[in-house]
This record gives structure tokens, C-alpha cells and sequence, in this order.
């Protein structure tokens, strides 16, 4: 039974229905918030994505791997040793931290005259460390010895440590740092020898 009133020529609206266009339902509003909540959602997962895609061009180091970093004064390194150095990897992103710092050994032969190798054994990579007394590059892990230039003196490695591009500029001794240095397809493609030690 309708309490309802009704006017004479109109039907009465029932109990079940929206009197007014303007009045959404339960159903309707769950739905809309719904779809806001989606859209907030995809968007929070959408902005770092495309950030990381796009990236690359909006942070303008494409020639990163081919810039020079200096490692430090011609006389922080004496004639006739060999020094362990650090420089900042060209190639960073925020989130590296501490991992941007990469080692290095610096050997200075003669007066403008550099050896820099990678820390890296040619074998799998553990880092070598340099035993003045002996004159030998040791690896820690599978006993690859190196000699006082790189060359490959004993243990599993196959040949000598990694060097680096390196020159003299301004009494800083620079590197080419952006990769690396191992030989990789683009020294067998070009036919040059790669950066290393035999």
C-alpha cells in the first residue's frame, strides 16, 4: 500500500524510484568512485614508467660512454708505482649511490706515461689487488696472478688485465671510463685490437 498522494492526471512515483533526474543511485556512485580510483592507479604507475622510457633522451648523455674522467694529478701518482684510484662512472642515474664510485690501477711507467687497468681479473671478474713486494696482481678467488704491466703470469685467466684508454691532459690523468673495458664485438667488427693486455 503507497502513501503517496496523488495529483489528479499524474502517476504517483513509486517507492523503488529516483524521483529526480539528478540524484544518483548507490550502484552509480560505487561505479564512479571506482573508476577515479583506476584512473588515479594507473596514472601512479604510468608516470615512472614513461619517465623511464623516456629517459634516455630527456637526460642527454648519449656521448656518456664516450667522455673522458679525470682520475686525478699527474703527481698523485709516482714514477715507478703502482696506485689504486677511484673516478665517478660518466654514465650514473640517481639511484646508484655508493656504486657510481668504480676502482681502478694506475701504473706510471715514465713521465706522461700511464697503465690504468680495470680492478677486474680477465678470468670472472673478482677484484685483483696489487702486491708491491712481489709485483704481481693477485686474484683472491681462482689464484690468476697478473705481472706489474697487466700480462697474464699464472692461473686460470686466459690473458691479461683490462686497460683503459687513458692520456694526460692539463696534469690530469683522464680516462675513457663510460664501459668496460673488455673485448667485445665492437673491437671484432671493426678489426681494431681491443684496450687490453696480452
Amino acid at each position: 500500500m503507497s502513501t503517496s498522494t496523488s495529483v489528479p492526471g499524474k502517476l504517483a512515483p513509486k517507492d523503488n524510484e529516483v524521483s529526480s533526474s539528478n540524484e544518483i543511485s548507490r550502484r552509480g556512485f560505487f561505479t564512479k568512485i571506482g573508476i577515479l580510483f583506476n584512473g588515479l592507479a594507473a596514472t601512479v604507475l604510468a608516470v615512472p614508467i614513461v619517465g623511464f622510457l623516456a629517459s634516455s633522451i630527456t637526460r642527454g648523455r648519449a656521448n656518456g660512454y664516450l667522455s673522458w674522467v679525470p682520475l686525478g694529478s699527474v703527481n698523485d701518482f709516482p714514477e715507478g708505482e703502482t696506485r689504486l684510484a677511484t673516478f665517478q662512472n660518466p654514465y650514473v642515474m640517481p639511484t646508484d649511490g655508493k656504486t657510481v664510485d668504480t676502482a681502478c690501477w694506475v701504473r706510471r711507467i715514465a713521465a706522461d706515461q700511464f697503465q690504468v687497468f680495470a680492478v677486474n681479473c680477465a678470468h670472472l671478474g673478482c677484484p685483483v689487488r696489487w702486491f708491491p713486494q712481489s709485483g704481481l696482481f693477485m686474484c683472491p678467488c681462482h689464484g690468476g696472478a697478473y705481472y706489474r704491466d697487466g700480462s697474464r703470469a699464472s692461473g686460470p685467466p686466459e690473458r691479461g688485465l683490462f686497460e683503459y684508454p687513458n692520456k694526460v691532459e692539463n696534469g690530469l690523468v683522464t680516462i675513457q671510463a663510460g664501459e668496460l673495458p673488455t673485448p667485445g664485438a665492437v673491437a671484432f667488427l671493426t678489426g681494431e685490437k681491443p684496450p687490453c693486455v696480452s
